[in-house]
């Protein structure tokens, strides 16, 4: 199976529907055989989506800086935990031991990392999937904003077709796993 990346939020403060569909999709992730790689922390929906995953059975593979490290954030529990120097080889680093990402709702960390991966596949560094889950309208304004960029032509229609919208988790493995296939 895949090894799949998660980026979500990380923040303590969530309101629990976050944390839960973190859970949903790492039990999923890990009763369809897939392995996570996530950032490698432990809290907010970053540790929840390992904590289901690895319930399912799952391998984790959590990619850290040394900052967060020091910040006593890591992911102990991982099954495998690699400790980077900084967040930029963190993200060089996820992207190489990947072969899909999902993002859920998250914050400026969730963006970079969504957009770090998809600027490098519009450059043909990678040709991997790209899933975004939004199960309730959470990244509307975003695409909304991101078709008016193809409107002005600051984005190629072909780029935004490299990126799927979907609402449940089963609708975003079942893309990522057909994309895989193909």
């Amino acid at each position: 199976m895949a090894a799949i990346c998660v980026f979500c939020g990380s923040s303590s403060t969530l309101e629990q529907r976050w944390l839960d569909l973190a859970t949903e999709t790492g039990r999923a992730l890990g009763e369809r055989g897939h392995t996570l790689v996530s950032g490698g922390g432990r809290v907010g929906m970053m540790g929840t989506v390992a904590d289901g995953a690895r319930t399912a059975g799952a391998h984790t593979l959590g990619i850290i800086p040394q900052c967060l490290v020091d910040w006593e954030v890591a992911d102990n529990a991982s099954d495998e935990l690699i400790v980077t120097d900084d967040m930029a080889a963190r993200k060089n680093l996820m992207i190489d031991r990947s072969d899909a990402f999902l993002t859920l709702p998250g914050g400026l960390g969730t963006l970079d990392e969504l957009f770090e991966v998809w600027t490098t596949s519009a450059l043909e560094v990678h040709r991997k999937p790209i899933v975004v889950l939004d199960p309730d309208g959470f990244y509307d304004g975003l695409v909304e904003w991101l078709n008016g960029l193809v409107a002005t032509k600051f984005i190629r229609p072909a780029v935004m077709e490299t990126v799927r919208v979907v609402r449940s988790v089963p609708e975003a493995l079942d893309m990522l796993e057909a994309v895989l296939a193909a």
